[in-house]
C-alpha cells in the first residue's frame, strides 16, 4: 500500500511531463528561430546604415530603420514589454483625426524660442503678416489651463492658408516694413538663435535633411554671415521670408475616410522679393493678388537660397524701414507611413531607455549598500546592544552602560528652538512629497496626456493646492508633540511658508519679464487665478487638516524625557554640524543625479521627456535612500550621546536640495549657453525653487524616518 501510494505522485509528475515536453520544445524552437530572425534583421540595418540610409526621411526605407532604432521606445509596460507604437507610448488615447478633400487645416503658431535664452516671445510679437481675424474650429479648440498660461503656451491661427491636398506654388502672403527698434531687435533675434515653431494637426513643424541625416523642430528666424566670412567691416544679418511647406499623408479608403497626416516639414528661404512698383498697404493679405506683381513669387516658381539674394536685416538705401514680402508654398505628398508611426522622426537621436534602465541600477545598487548598512545596525548591532542592556541586573552594570541607551532621558525632548519652523518645513515637505506623487501616479495610470501643453504643470500645483490637508495635520501632529499651544499660528505659517516664497520669487521676475515682453510674463488674472486656489482652496484645507491633527492623541513615545537635559561630549568630525549634514546629502542625491540630467534637458534644452514609470522608480529609490542615510546617521549621533537629532535628521537629507542647486551651476556653466543677465536670472530663480522644493520633500522624509527608528530601538529596551 505504501509503495503504491509512493509511485502515484511520481506517475503524475511523468505525466504532467510527458504532456509538457512538446509545448516546451516548440517554445524552445519558437524562441530560438526569433534569435535568427532579430540578428538578420540587425545585419540587415547595419548593412543600409553603411550604404549611407537616412533615418529622418519619409521613405519606407528611412521609416524601417527609424523604427529599428526607436525598438526599445516603442515597448509598454515594465516587466513584460509589449510591443507598441510611438503614438500609444507618448500620447495615450490619442485618436486620429481625418480630414477630407479640400477640407482647410489649421496651422497653429506657438512660441518663438531659443535655447540660448529662457525669454520665449510670442508669434506675433515679430514683425510678421496679421493674425487671421477667422475663428478656430471646435473641433481644433484646447481649452487653456493653468500651466499653459504659466508657460506662455497660447495657441493662435497662424497666417498661413492651407487646405487638404492643394498644393500651391510660391503665394505673396503680405508686405510689412521693419525700422528702428523693431529692426535691431530682429538682428538680436538672429544672433541668439531663435526658433519659430508652428503645429499642423498636433505635429511640430520640423526642418529634415536627409543629406546631413538631421531633424530639428522649429526653423530660424534667419541667420548670420560672419565678417570673416564675408570679408565685410562687420557681420551680416538675413532673415528667412518665404517657407516651402512639405505636408506628408496617408490615404486609405479601405481603412478609414479621408486622409490622415503623417508629417510636416518647413524649409525656409531668404529671398529678396523684386516688387515692380507696386503700393502695397503694409499688412494687407495678398493671398489673392496678381502673380505678375511679384516676379520673384510667381504660381509655377519656387524661390530658393541664393546668396546673392538673400534678403540683409538692413535699413533701405535712403535710411527708411526696409519692406519685407513674405510668401510660401505647400506641397502635399502621399505616404505609406502610417499615423501611429508619425512621432518616430522627432525622437531619433534622444537617449535610448537602456541609459534609463543603468541609472535606475546605479541608484538599487546604493540602496542596496545603505540597506546591509542599515540591516547591520539593525540585526547585528541593536539587537546586541538591546540584549546587553536587557540584561543589566545591578546598579553598578547600569551606571556602566555607554551608547545610545544613555541618552534615553533626552531623546525624545522637543527642539528647544524653532520647533515651530521645524513642523512647518516638514507639513511642506510632506505637502510636496505628495502631490509630486499623485502626478506621478496619474501619469502611469495614463491620465495626463503630454500632447496638452501645460497640463503636467497644471496636476503639479492642483495637487498641491489639494494636499494641504496633508501638510497641515502632518505639521499639527508633530507641533502637538512639543508642547506647543498656539495651533492657528502654526497652521497659518504652514499654509503660507512656501507658497509665499515661490509666488515672492515669482511676482519679482514677472516685473522682468513683462519689461521685456516675454510670452512666459503672467497676467493679473492668471496671478487672481493662483491667490484664488491659495486662499479658497490650499488654506481652508490646511486649517481642516491642522484640524484633525491637534485632535488626534499626541504622539506616545517609549521614554521619560528628564527635567535637565544631559551634556553632550566632544563629538568626531562626522557627527559635527555641518560636516554630517554634506555628508548625508550626497547620496540622496547620487541617487538621483543620472536620471537628473535628462529632467534638465527636458526643461532647458527643449527635449521630449515622457517616461514617468522610470521617474516613479527613481522617486521610490530616492525615498528608500533618504530613509536609510537619516537612520544610519541618527544611529551615530546618538552612539556619541548626541540626543538632539531633530533639526540634524532633517537638514541631513534636506541638503540633497544644496547639491541639486550646485548640479544646475554645473549645467548651467557646462550644457547651457545663456546669453545675458536675465536668462540666467529666470534659470537661476527657477532652479532655486525647485532645489528648495526637493530639500523640503527629502527632509521631511529623513525626519519622520529618524522619529519611526528612534521609537522602535528605543521601545525595544527596558529603562527604569
Amino acid at each position: 500500500m505504501t509503495a503504491t501510494l509512493i509511485r502515484l505522485p511520481l506517475l503524475a509528475a511523468l505525466f504532467l511531463l510527458v504532456l509538457t515536453a512538446p509545448s516546451t520544445s516548440a517554445g524552445r524552437a519558437e524562441r530560438k528561430q526569433k534569435k535568427i530572425e532579430e540578428r538578420e534583421k540587425a545585419i540587415k540595418m547595419a548593412n543600409m546604415k553603411a550604404a549611407g540610409q537616412d533615418v529622418v526621411g519619409m521613405t519606407k526605407e528611412a521609416a524601417e530603420l527609424r523604427s529599428y532604432e526607436l525598438r526599445n521606445k516603442k515597448k509598454k509596460g515594465l516587466l513584460k514589454r509589449r510591443e507598441a507604437s510611438l503614438a500609444q507610448v507618448l500620447f495615450p488615447g490619442a485618436s486620429p483625426e481625418e480630414y477630407g478633400q479640400g477640407e482647410a487645416v489649421p496651422a497653429f503658431a506657438e512660441l518663438v524660442e531659443s535655447k540660448k535664452t529662457q525669454l520665449p516671445f510670442e508669434f506675433y510679437d515679430l514683425p510678421t503678416c496679421p493674425e487671421p481675424s477667422d475663428k478656430i474650429k471646435k473641433r481644433f479648440r484646447r481649452r487653456k489651463n493653468l500651466g499653459s498660461r504659466l508657460m506662455g503656451h497660447d495657441l493662435k491661427l497662424s497666417p498661413y492658408n492651407i487646405a487638404t491636398k492643394q498644393s500651391k506654388g510660391c503665394t505673396p502672403l503680405c508686405m510689412v516694413e521693419i525700422g528702428g527698434k523693431k529692426l535691431r531687435w530682429m538682428r538680436k533675434l538672429v544672433d541668439r538663435q531663435y526658433r519659430i515653431h508652428l503645429t499642423l494637426d498636433q505635429l511640430p513643424v520640423l526642418m529634415r535633411s536627409k543629406e546631413l541625416n538631421y531633424a530639428v523642430r522649429g526653423y530660424p528666424i534667419g541667420f548670420k554671415a560672419l565678417a570673416s566670412s564675408t570679408g565685410l567691416q562687420d557681420d551680416q544679418y538675413f532673415m528667412y521670408n518665404h517657407f516651402k511647406f512639405t505636408i506628408t499623408y496617408r490615404e486609405d479608403p479601405g481603412e478609414f475616410e479621408g486622409i490622415r497626416i503623417t508629417g510636416f516639414d518647413v524649409h525656409p528661404v531668404s529671398i529678396a522679393h523684386k516688387v515692380d512698383n507696386v503700393k502695397v498697404e503694409e499688412g494687407k493679405i495678398l493671398e489673392n493678388s496678381s502673380s505678375s506683381s511679384f516676379p520673384t513669387c510667381t504660381r509655377d516658381s519656387s524661390p530658393v537660397n541664393e546668396p546673392d539674394t538673400y534678403l540683409a536685416l538692413r535699413s533701405g538705401a535712403s535710411g527708411g524701414d526696409m519692406k519685407v514680402l513674405y510668401s510660401y508654398e505647400v506641397d502635399w505628398v502621399e505616404s505609406d507611413i502610417p499615423w501611429a508611426d508619425r512621432w518616430d522622426v522627432y525622437l531619433v537621436g534622444s537617449p535610448d531607455d537602456e541609459i534609463h534602465y543603468f541609472a535606475i541600477v546605479n541608484s538599487l545598487m546604493i540602496v542596496v549598500f545603505l540597506t546591509g548598512a542599515v540591516a547591520t545596525i539593525l540585526i547585528r548591532t541593536l539587537k546586541r546592544d538591546i540584549a546587553g542592556y536587557n540584561e543589566m541586573q545591578t546598579l553598578e552594570e547600569a551606571q556602566e552602560e555607554t551608547g545610545w541607551k544613555l541618552v534615553h532621558g533626552d531623546v525624545f525632548r522637543p527642539p528647544q528652538n524653532n520647533s515651530l519652523l521645524l513642523s512647518v518645513l516638514v507639513g511642506t515637505g510632506a505637502q510636496i512629497g505628495s502631490a509630486f506623487f499623485f502626478t506621478l501616479l496619474a501619469s502611469m495610470l495614463r491620465m495626463l496626456n503630454p500632447i496638452k501643453k501645460g497640463q503636467a504643470l497644471t496636476a503639479v500645483i492642483m495637487l498641491y493646492v489639494l494636499c494641504g490637508g496633508i501638510g497641515g495635520y502632518v505639521s499639527a501632529r508633530l507641533y502637538k508633540f512639543c508642547d506647543a499651544k498656539a495651533w492657528k499660528k502654526n497652521t497659518l505659517a504652514t499654509a503660507i511658508f512656501f507658497p509665499s516664497i515661490i509666488v515672492g520669487m515669482f511676482m519679482f521676475l514677472n516685473i522682468f519679464l513683462t519689461f521685456v515682453g516675454a510670452a512666459t510674463a503672467v497676467s493679473f488674472l492668471t496671478i487672481f487665478l493662483i491667490f484664488f486656489l491659495w486662499a479658497c482652496v490650499a488654506t481652508p484645507l490646511a486649517f481642516l487638516g491642522s484640524y484633525f491633527g491637534f485632535r488626534a492623541e499626541k504622539i506616545e513615545v517609549p521614554t521619560k524625557t528628564n527635567q535637565i537635559s544631559r551634556i553632550i561630549p566632544e563629538q568626531p568630525f562626522y557627527a559635527k554640524f555641518p560636516i554630517s549634514m554634506f555628508l548625508a546629502g550626497l547620496l540622496p542625491f547620487g541617487s538621483v543625479c543620472i536620471e537628473l540630467f535628462f529632467i534638465m534637458s527636458a526643461l532647458w534644452l527643449h527635449q521630449l521627456y515622457y517616461i514617468m514609470g522610470f521617474l516613479m522608480a527613481v522617486l521610490l529609490i530616492l525615498v528608500a535612500t533618504c530613509t536609510e542615510v537619516a537612520m544610519v546617521m541618527c544611529y551615530l549621533q546618538l552612539c556619541v550621546e548626541d540626543h538632539r537629532w531633530w533639526w540634524k535628521s532633517f537638514l541631513n537629507c534636506a541638503s540633497a536640495g544644496v547639491y541639486l542647486f550646485m548640479y544646475s551651476l554645473w549645467f548651467l556653466a557646462s550644457k547651457l549657453d545663456l546669453v545675458g543677465v536675465l536668462p540666467v536670472v529666470v534659470y537661476l530663480t527657477y532652479m532655486s525653487m525647485i532645489s528648495m522644493a526637493f530639500g523640503l520633500m527629502c527632509g521631511t522624509v529623513g525626519y519622520l524616518s529618524c522619529f519611526w527608528f528612534t521609537k522602535t530601538i528605543y521601545a525595544a529596551v527596558k529603562v527604569d
